[in-house]
Protein backbone atom coordinates (compact mmCIF):
# COMPACT_ATOMS: atom_id res chain seq x y z
CA UNK A 1 0.00 0.00 0.00
CA UNK A 2 1.23 3.32 -1.09
CA UNK A 3 1.63 5.32 1.86
CA UNK A 4 0.10 8.80 1.56
CA UNK A 5 2.54 12.05 1.01
CA UNK A 6 2.92 14.75 3.79
CA UNK A 7 2.20 18.66 3.42
CA UNK A 8 2.77 21.49 5.40
CA UNK A 9 -0.04 23.34 6.55
CA UNK A 10 -0.41 25.88 9.44
CA UNK A 11 -3.50 26.34 11.39
CA UNK A 12 -4.75 28.70 13.74
CA UNK A 13 -4.63 27.85 17.64
CA UNK A 14 -8.08 30.03 18.03
CA UNK A 15 -10.05 29.30 15.65
CA UNK A 16 -8.68 26.26 13.45
CA UNK A 17 -8.22 27.80 10.77
CA UNK A 18 -6.03 26.31 8.01
CA UNK A 19 -3.67 27.67 5.16
CA UNK A 20 -1.06 26.48 3.03
CA UNK A 21 1.25 29.44 3.61
CA UNK A 22 1.97 31.24 6.86
CA UNK A 23 0.65 34.82 7.80
CA UNK A 24 0.58 37.02 10.64
CA UNK A 25 -2.95 37.30 11.19
CA UNK A 26 -5.64 34.64 10.83
CA UNK A 27 -8.52 35.51 7.82
CA UNK A 28 -10.97 33.86 9.96
CA UNK A 29 -10.88 35.47 13.53
CA UNK A 30 -8.48 38.19 12.87
CA UNK A 31 -5.91 37.22 15.71
CA UNK A 32 -2.24 37.73 15.35
CA UNK A 33 0.55 34.98 15.79
CA UNK A 34 -1.66 32.23 15.92
CA UNK A 35 -0.71 30.76 13.00
CA UNK A 36 1.21 27.47 13.83
CA UNK A 37 3.13 24.98 11.68
CA UNK A 38 1.33 21.10 11.46
CA UNK A 39 2.20 18.68 8.98
CA UNK A 40 -0.83 16.73 7.80
CA UNK A 41 -1.13 13.57 4.87
CA UNK A 42 -2.32 15.00 1.24
CA UNK A 43 -6.02 13.51 0.56
CA UNK A 44 -5.35 10.75 -2.46
CA UNK A 45 -6.24 12.35 -5.76
CA UNK A 46 -9.10 10.61 -7.68
CA UNK A 47 -7.72 8.29 -10.68
CA UNK A 48 -9.01 8.45 -13.93
CA UNK A 49 -10.41 5.01 -13.79
CA UNK A 50 -11.51 4.93 -10.02
CA UNK A 51 -13.00 8.44 -9.51
CA UNK A 52 -14.27 9.55 -6.25
CA UNK A 53 -15.63 6.78 -3.88
CA UNK A 54 -19.58 7.11 -3.69
CA UNK A 55 -20.84 7.63 -0.35
CA UNK A 56 -22.73 5.08 0.94
CA UNK A 57 -26.41 6.15 0.67
CA UNK A 58 -28.73 6.27 3.55
CA UNK A 59 -32.04 4.87 3.86
CA UNK A 60 -34.62 7.66 4.76
CA UNK A 61 -36.36 7.49 8.26
CA UNK A 62 -33.33 4.80 8.81
CA UNK A 63 -30.79 5.03 11.96
CA UNK A 64 -29.49 3.44 15.51
CA UNK A 65 -29.73 6.65 17.16
CA UNK A 66 -32.39 6.75 19.80
CA UNK A 67 -33.54 9.29 22.40
CA UNK A 68 -34.40 9.86 25.89
CA UNK A 69 -37.54 11.51 27.24
CA UNK A 70 -35.88 15.26 29.21
CA UNK A 71 -38.16 13.85 32.33
CA UNK A 72 -36.61 10.38 32.21
CA UNK A 73 -33.30 11.85 32.96
CA UNK A 74 -32.15 11.51 36.65
CA UNK A 75 -30.60 14.89 38.13
CA UNK A 76 -29.97 13.79 41.60
CA UNK A 77 -27.15 15.15 43.26
CA UNK A 78 -25.73 12.10 45.32
CA UNK A 79 -25.35 10.58 41.47
CA UNK A 80 -24.70 13.44 39.52
CA UNK A 81 -21.95 14.51 41.54
CA UNK A 82 -18.63 13.01 43.58
CA UNK A 83 -17.50 14.97 45.96
CA UNK A 84 -13.48 14.83 45.88
CA UNK A 85 -13.08 15.13 49.76
CA UNK A 86 -10.99 18.34 48.75
CA UNK A 87 -13.11 21.03 49.93
CA UNK A 88 -10.97 24.22 48.08
CA UNK A 89 -11.34 21.97 44.50
CA UNK A 90 -15.32 20.96 45.38
CA UNK A 91 -15.78 25.04 45.72
CA UNK A 92 -14.07 25.55 42.32
CA UNK A 93 -15.66 22.41 40.50
CA UNK A 94 -19.26 23.69 42.04
CA UNK A 95 -19.60 21.20 43.77
CA UNK A 96 -18.05 17.87 43.31
CA UNK A 97 -17.06 16.69 39.65
CA UNK A 98 -19.99 15.56 37.94
CA UNK A 99 -20.16 12.94 36.03
CA UNK A 100 -19.29 12.66 32.31
CA UNK A 101 -17.63 16.19 32.42
CA UNK A 102 -14.49 17.15 31.28
CA UNK A 103 -11.93 19.16 33.18
CA UNK A 104 -9.34 20.39 31.40
CA UNK A 105 -6.12 21.62 34.28
CA UNK A 106 -3.45 24.14 33.16
CA UNK A 107 -0.76 25.80 34.35
CA UNK A 108 2.93 26.96 34.38
CA UNK A 109 5.37 23.99 34.72
CA UNK A 110 6.13 22.73 38.62
CA UNK A 111 3.10 24.93 39.52
CA UNK A 112 1.65 21.05 40.71
CA UNK A 113 -0.65 20.38 38.53
CA UNK A 114 0.39 16.13 38.27
CA UNK A 115 0.64 17.01 42.17
CA UNK A 116 -3.01 18.07 42.71
CA UNK A 117 -4.15 15.20 40.18
CA UNK A 118 -2.18 12.60 42.02
CA UNK A 119 -3.81 14.12 45.96
CA UNK A 120 -7.39 13.97 44.33
CA UNK A 121 -6.93 10.06 43.12
CA UNK A 122 -5.95 9.16 46.54
CA UNK A 123 -8.81 11.20 47.68
CA UNK A 124 -11.49 9.64 46.13
CA UNK A 125 -9.72 6.14 45.81
CA UNK A 126 -11.08 4.90 48.94
CA UNK A 127 -14.63 4.87 47.32
CA UNK A 128 -13.90 4.70 43.59
CA UNK A 129 -11.62 2.94 41.10
CA UNK A 130 -9.22 5.93 39.02
CA UNK A 131 -7.32 5.43 36.09
CA UNK A 132 -3.96 7.76 35.64
CA UNK A 133 -2.62 7.74 32.31
CA UNK A 134 0.63 9.50 32.16
CA UNK A 135 2.13 10.37 29.05
CA UNK A 136 5.42 12.14 30.29
CA UNK A 137 7.08 9.90 33.14
CA UNK A 138 6.92 6.29 33.82
CA UNK A 139 4.17 4.14 36.16
CA UNK A 140 7.54 3.69 38.41
CA UNK A 141 8.10 7.63 38.46
CA UNK A 142 4.15 7.84 39.35
CA UNK A 143 4.47 5.33 42.42
CA UNK A 144 7.66 6.90 43.43
CA UNK A 145 5.62 10.53 43.74
CA UNK A 146 2.60 8.64 45.28
CA UNK A 147 4.97 6.97 48.08
CA UNK A 148 6.42 10.61 49.00
CA UNK A 149 2.87 12.53 49.25
CA UNK A 150 1.71 9.17 51.31
CA UNK A 151 -1.19 8.82 48.55
CA UNK A 152 -3.72 5.47 48.79
CA UNK A 153 -2.77 3.08 46.02
CA UNK A 154 -5.28 0.17 46.28
CA UNK A 155 -7.94 1.41 43.66
CA UNK A 156 -5.57 3.50 41.73
CA UNK A 157 -4.74 1.96 38.28
CA UNK A 158 -1.54 3.49 36.17
CA UNK A 159 -0.61 2.71 32.40
CA UNK A 160 1.47 4.68 30.60
CA UNK A 161 0.52 5.35 26.85
CA UNK A 162 0.56 7.68 24.14
CA UNK A 163 -1.70 6.49 21.86
CA UNK A 164 -5.41 7.74 22.20
CA UNK A 165 -7.11 4.99 20.91
CA UNK A 166 -5.30 2.52 22.79
CA UNK A 167 -6.82 4.71 26.03
CA UNK A 168 -9.88 5.08 25.08
CA UNK A 169 -10.21 0.82 24.39
CA UNK A 170 -8.81 0.67 27.90
CA UNK A 171 -11.47 3.00 29.76
CA UNK A 172 -14.60 1.19 27.91
CA UNK A 173 -12.73 -1.89 28.88
CA UNK A 174 -12.13 -1.59 32.58
CA UNK A 175 -14.85 1.30 33.18
CA UNK A 176 -13.36 3.26 35.81
CA UNK A 177 -15.05 6.26 37.88
CA UNK A 178 -12.23 8.45 37.58
CA UNK A 179 -10.04 9.21 34.55
CA UNK A 180 -6.85 11.38 34.17
CA UNK A 181 -4.85 12.25 31.38
CA UNK A 182 -1.40 13.81 31.91
CA UNK A 183 -0.89 15.68 29.40
CA UNK A 184 -3.21 15.97 25.76
CA UNK A 185 0.09 17.53 24.79
CA UNK A 186 1.75 13.74 24.50
CA UNK A 187 -1.06 12.14 23.24
CA UNK A 188 -1.13 11.05 19.36
CA UNK A 189 -3.56 9.05 17.27
CA UNK A 190 -1.86 7.04 15.08
CA UNK A 191 -3.89 7.81 12.11
CA UNK A 192 -3.04 11.35 11.83
CA UNK A 193 1.07 12.02 10.74
CA UNK A 194 1.71 14.78 12.48
CA UNK A 195 3.94 14.57 15.22
CA UNK A 196 2.64 14.53 19.42
CA UNK A 197 1.41 18.72 20.60
CA UNK A 198 0.57 19.43 16.93
CA UNK A 199 -2.80 21.53 16.49
CA UNK A 200 -4.62 18.19 14.39
CA UNK A 201 -3.51 15.85 17.27
CA UNK A 202 -4.65 18.12 20.75
CA UNK A 203 -7.78 18.72 18.90
CA UNK A 204 -7.98 14.52 17.81
CA UNK A 205 -7.17 13.27 20.87
CA UNK A 206 -9.26 15.94 23.08
CA UNK A 207 -12.10 15.07 20.64
CA UNK A 208 -11.63 11.23 21.11
CA UNK A 209 -11.69 11.01 24.46
CA UNK A 210 -14.52 13.47 25.18
CA UNK A 211 -16.63 11.25 23.02
CA UNK A 212 -15.58 7.97 24.92
CA UNK A 213 -16.49 10.39 28.87
CA UNK A 214 -19.75 11.25 27.48
CA UNK A 215 -20.69 7.92 26.36
CA UNK A 216 -19.26 6.37 29.54
CA UNK A 217 -20.08 8.60 31.66
CA UNK A 218 -17.20 8.56 33.11
CA UNK A 219 -15.73 12.13 34.83
CA UNK A 220 -12.07 12.66 33.03
CA UNK A 221 -9.13 15.39 33.82
CA UNK A 222 -7.02 16.12 31.39
CA UNK A 223 -3.75 18.10 32.27
CA UNK A 224 -2.74 21.24 29.34
CA UNK A 225 0.30 22.80 29.11
CA UNK A 226 0.48 26.54 28.93
CA UNK A 227 2.56 28.86 26.19
CA UNK A 228 4.97 31.89 27.11
CA UNK A 229 1.79 33.94 26.87
CA UNK A 230 0.31 31.87 29.57
CA UNK A 231 -2.59 30.67 27.87
CA UNK A 232 -3.22 26.77 27.02
CA UNK A 233 -1.13 25.37 24.22
CA UNK A 234 -3.08 24.21 21.48
CA UNK A 235 -6.62 25.36 19.47
CA UNK A 236 -8.99 27.17 20.89
CA UNK A 237 -11.53 24.52 20.47
CA UNK A 238 -10.13 21.99 22.49
CA UNK A 239 -11.77 24.68 25.42
CA UNK A 240 -14.74 25.11 23.88
CA UNK A 241 -15.36 21.17 23.88
CA UNK A 242 -14.79 20.37 27.45
CA UNK A 243 -16.62 21.57 30.23
CA UNK A 244 -14.38 22.82 32.74
CA UNK A 245 -11.38 25.02 32.72
CA UNK A 246 -9.35 25.04 35.64
CA UNK A 247 -5.94 27.17 35.86
CA UNK A 248 -3.67 26.40 38.62
CA UNK A 249 -1.51 29.71 39.88
CA UNK A 250 1.31 30.77 41.57
CA UNK A 251 4.81 31.89 41.61
CA UNK A 252 7.39 28.64 41.94
CA UNK A 253 9.29 30.73 44.47
CA UNK A 254 6.36 31.05 46.68
CA UNK A 255 4.45 28.24 48.64
CA UNK A 256 0.96 29.67 47.88
CA UNK A 257 -1.05 27.90 44.88
CA UNK A 258 -4.49 29.44 43.54
CA UNK A 259 -6.97 27.61 41.49
CA UNK A 260 -9.37 29.53 39.69
CA UNK A 261 -12.13 28.63 37.08
CA UNK A 262 -12.01 30.16 33.73
CA UNK A 263 -15.06 28.39 32.47
CA UNK A 264 -17.65 26.14 34.21
CA UNK A 265 -20.45 24.57 32.83
CA UNK A 266 -21.86 23.75 36.20
CA UNK A 267 -20.93 26.08 38.27
CA UNK A 268 -19.34 29.77 39.06
CA UNK A 269 -16.43 30.93 36.83
CA UNK A 270 -15.52 33.20 40.61
CA UNK A 271 -14.97 31.11 42.90
CA UNK A 272 -11.18 30.80 44.08
CA UNK A 273 -9.40 27.70 45.86
CA UNK A 274 -6.48 27.93 47.94
CA UNK A 275 -2.89 25.42 49.04
CA UNK A 276 0.08 25.51 50.15
CA UNK A 277 2.60 23.78 48.92
CA UNK A 278 4.92 21.65 51.32
CA UNK A 279 6.68 19.20 51.13
CA UNK A 280 3.89 15.95 51.41
CA UNK A 281 1.85 17.99 48.66
CA UNK A 282 -0.79 20.90 48.51
CA UNK A 283 -2.49 21.48 51.79
CA UNK A 284 -5.99 23.35 51.71
CA UNK A 285 -6.11 27.15 53.06
CA UNK A 286 -9.48 27.00 54.79
CA UNK A 287 -8.44 31.02 55.93
CA UNK A 288 -6.89 32.51 53.25
CA UNK A 289 -7.42 36.14 54.68
CA UNK A 290 -5.65 35.14 58.06
CA UNK A 291 -3.10 33.73 55.74
CA UNK A 292 -2.46 36.93 53.58
CA UNK A 293 -2.18 39.14 56.43
CA UNK A 294 0.38 36.94 58.46
CA UNK A 295 3.58 38.98 59.16
CA UNK A 296 1.82 41.96 58.14
CA UNK A 297 4.37 45.35 59.46
CA UNK A 298 2.50 47.52 61.83
CA UNK A 299 3.11 51.02 62.10
CA UNK A 300 4.34 51.74 58.75
CA UNK A 301 3.31 54.40 56.05
CA UNK A 302 2.20 52.70 52.85
CA UNK A 303 0.14 49.58 54.35
CA UNK A 304 -3.79 49.74 53.82
CA UNK A 305 -5.72 46.47 54.22
CA UNK A 306 -8.61 45.77 51.09
CA UNK A 307 -11.81 43.18 51.43
CA UNK A 308 -12.15 41.21 47.68
CA UNK A 309 -14.76 39.00 47.07
CA UNK A 310 -13.62 35.92 44.97
CA UNK A 311 -17.14 33.99 44.04
CA UNK A 312 -18.95 34.07 47.34
CA UNK A 313 -15.58 34.16 49.53
CA UNK A 314 -14.09 37.63 51.05
CA UNK A 315 -10.85 37.87 50.92
CA UNK A 316 -8.39 40.64 53.27
CA UNK A 317 -5.25 41.24 51.34
CA UNK A 318 -2.58 43.95 52.40
CA UNK A 319 -2.18 46.56 49.95
CA UNK A 320 1.84 48.36 49.87
CA UNK A 321 2.37 51.27 48.12
CA UNK A 322 6.00 53.09 47.97
CA UNK A 323 6.12 57.24 46.92
CA UNK A 324 9.45 58.42 46.49
CA UNK A 325 11.16 61.38 44.41
CA UNK A 326 11.96 60.11 41.17
CA UNK A 327 15.79 60.51 39.69
CA UNK A 328 13.82 60.82 35.96
CA UNK A 329 12.63 63.18 34.31
CA UNK A 330 9.20 60.82 33.91
CA UNK A 331 8.41 59.85 37.26
CA UNK A 332 8.32 55.87 36.68
CA UNK A 333 4.95 53.47 38.03
CA UNK A 334 4.76 49.77 38.44
CA UNK A 335 2.24 47.16 39.78
CA UNK A 336 2.48 43.80 41.04
CA UNK A 337 -1.21 42.51 41.65
CA UNK A 338 -2.77 45.51 40.57
CA UNK A 339 -4.12 46.68 37.05
CA UNK A 340 -1.86 49.38 35.85
CA UNK A 341 -4.50 51.53 34.24
CA UNK A 342 -6.52 51.52 37.29
CA UNK A 343 -3.48 53.39 39.66
CA UNK A 344 -3.08 56.20 36.80
CA UNK A 345 -5.94 56.13 37.36
CA UNK A 346 -6.82 56.74 41.34
CA UNK A 347 -3.61 58.94 40.99
CA UNK A 348 -4.98 61.47 38.99
CA UNK A 349 -8.17 61.41 41.11
CA UNK A 350 -6.19 62.27 43.93
CA UNK A 351 -4.05 64.83 42.59
CA UNK A 352 -7.56 66.89 40.81
CA UNK A 353 -9.76 65.82 43.71
CA UNK A 354 -7.82 65.83 46.79
CA UNK A 355 -4.48 67.91 45.83
CA UNK A 356 -2.18 65.24 46.88
CA UNK A 357 0.08 65.84 43.89
CA UNK A 358 2.70 62.73 42.68
CA UNK A 359 4.16 64.42 39.38
CA UNK A 360 7.74 64.25 40.78
CA UNK A 361 7.45 60.83 42.65
CA UNK A 362 8.11 57.45 41.71
CA UNK A 363 4.39 55.04 42.84
CA UNK A 364 4.34 51.46 43.37
CA UNK A 365 1.88 49.54 43.91
CA UNK A 366 2.13 45.69 46.03
CA UNK A 367 -0.16 43.16 46.40
CA UNK A 368 1.57 40.82 49.51
CA UNK A 369 2.07 37.22 48.95
CA UNK A 370 1.13 37.29 44.95
CA UNK A 371 -2.70 37.42 44.86
CA UNK A 372 -4.24 39.64 41.98
CA UNK A 373 -6.78 42.24 42.82
CA UNK A 374 -9.41 42.81 40.13
CA UNK A 375 -12.46 43.91 42.35
CA UNK A 376 -12.87 48.21 42.23
CA UNK A 377 -13.79 47.93 46.01
CA UNK A 378 -10.40 47.94 46.22
CA UNK A 379 -10.21 51.16 45.29
CA UNK A 380 -9.95 53.15 48.67
CA UNK A 381 -7.86 51.31 50.07
CA UNK A 382 -5.50 51.67 47.48
CA UNK A 383 -5.71 55.65 47.61
CA UNK A 384 -5.31 55.27 51.37
CA UNK A 385 -2.16 53.27 51.06
CA UNK A 386 -0.54 55.87 48.39
CA UNK A 387 -1.78 58.83 50.56
CA UNK A 388 -0.30 57.06 53.61
CA UNK A 389 3.29 56.72 51.52
CA UNK A 390 3.08 60.45 50.56
CA UNK A 391 2.65 61.78 53.73
CA UNK A 392 5.10 59.18 55.50
CA UNK A 393 1.95 58.86 58.18
CA UNK A 394 0.61 55.19 59.28
CA UNK A 395 -2.95 53.83 58.73
CA UNK A 396 -4.28 52.54 61.26
CA UNK A 397 -3.34 48.78 61.89
CA UNK A 398 -7.12 47.98 62.90
CA UNK A 399 -8.50 49.29 60.10
CA UNK A 400 -9.94 48.34 56.50
CA UNK A 401 -11.23 50.69 53.51
CA UNK A 402 -14.13 48.97 51.34
CA UNK A 403 -15.36 51.34 48.86
CA UNK A 404 -14.95 51.98 44.79
CA UNK A 405 -13.72 55.88 44.01
CA UNK A 406 -15.26 57.27 40.83
CA UNK A 407 -13.80 60.31 38.50
CA UNK A 408 -15.54 62.87 40.60
CA UNK A 409 -13.20 61.82 43.56
CA UNK A 410 -17.11 60.09 45.48
CA UNK A 411 -16.92 56.90 47.17
CA UNK A 412 -19.54 54.34 45.45
CA UNK A 413 -21.23 51.97 47.15
CA UNK A 414 -19.63 48.19 46.22
CA UNK A 415 -21.93 44.82 46.26
CA UNK A 416 -21.38 42.64 49.40
CA UNK A 417 -20.96 44.91 51.64
CA UNK A 418 -22.11 42.85 54.62
CA UNK A 419 -20.05 39.58 54.39
CA UNK A 420 -16.72 41.49 53.98
CA UNK A 421 -17.78 44.12 56.90
CA UNK A 422 -18.28 40.34 58.70
CA UNK A 423 -15.22 38.98 57.20
CA UNK A 424 -13.35 41.92 58.67
CA UNK A 425 -14.40 41.81 62.28
CA UNK A 426 -14.25 38.14 62.45
CA UNK A 427 -9.88 38.58 61.86
CA UNK A 428 -9.96 41.90 64.37
CA UNK A 429 -10.41 44.64 62.79
CA UNK A 430 -12.05 47.61 64.87
CA UNK A 431 -12.87 50.35 62.03
CA UNK A 432 -14.00 50.07 58.85
CA UNK A 433 -14.24 53.34 56.37
CA UNK A 434 -17.16 52.21 53.93
CA UNK A 435 -19.52 54.77 51.05
CA UNK A 436 -21.51 57.23 53.18
CA UNK A 437 -24.88 56.51 51.89
CA UNK A 438 -23.88 52.48 52.26
CA UNK A 439 -24.59 53.85 56.20
CA UNK A 440 -28.42 53.74 55.88
CA UNK A 441 -28.48 50.06 54.87
CA UNK A 442 -26.11 49.05 57.61
CA UNK A 443 -26.94 48.22 60.91
CA UNK A 444 -24.43 49.58 63.69
CA UNK A 445 -25.82 46.57 65.82
CA UNK A 446 -25.18 43.88 63.42
CA UNK A 447 -21.16 44.60 64.11
CA UNK A 448 -20.77 44.93 67.56
CA UNK A 449 -16.73 45.15 67.76
CA UNK A 450 -16.37 47.75 64.67
CA UNK A 451 -17.02 50.91 64.38
CA UNK A 452 -18.20 52.17 60.52
CA UNK A 453 -17.18 55.50 59.22
CA UNK A 454 -18.99 56.77 56.46
CA UNK A 455 -17.04 59.26 53.63
CA UNK A 456 -18.83 60.70 50.27
CA UNK A 457 -15.72 61.57 49.00
CA UNK A 458 -11.98 60.33 48.94
CA UNK A 459 -10.88 63.77 50.58
CA UNK A 460 -13.55 62.58 53.29
CA UNK A 461 -12.05 59.29 54.10
CA UNK A 462 -8.37 61.18 54.66
CA UNK A 463 -9.63 63.53 56.52
CA UNK A 464 -11.38 60.77 58.77
CA UNK A 465 -7.66 59.28 58.79
CA UNK A 466 -6.13 62.10 59.15
CA UNK A 467 -7.84 62.68 62.76
CA UNK A 468 -7.19 59.22 63.45
CA UNK A 469 -3.70 60.14 62.99
CA UNK A 470 -3.01 58.27 59.65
Amino acid sequence: MKEPKLKTVYVCSNCGETSPRWMGRCPSCGSWNTMNEDVVAEAPKAGLSGGKAAAPVRQEGVTSLTARRLADISTTEEKSRILTGISELDRVLGGGIVLGGVVLLSGEPGVGKSTMLLQLCGAISNQHTVLYITGEESVRQVKLRAARLKVPQDNIYLAAENDVDEICGLIEKEKPELVVIDSIQTMRCMDISSSSGTVSQVKESAARLLAVAKKQEIPMFIVGHVNKDGAIAGPKVMEHIVDTVLYFEGDKMLPYRILRAAKNRYGSTNELGMFDMTGQGLEEIENPSQMLLEGRPLGVSGNCVACTMEGSRPILSEIQALATKTNFPAPRRACSGYDYNRMNLLIAVLEKRAGYFFGNLDVYINIVSGITLRDTACDLAVCLSMVSSLLDCPVSDKLIAIGEVGLGGEIRSVPNLEQRLREAERIGFERAVVPKHSLAHLSAADYPGMKLVGAAYISDAIHALKSDRL
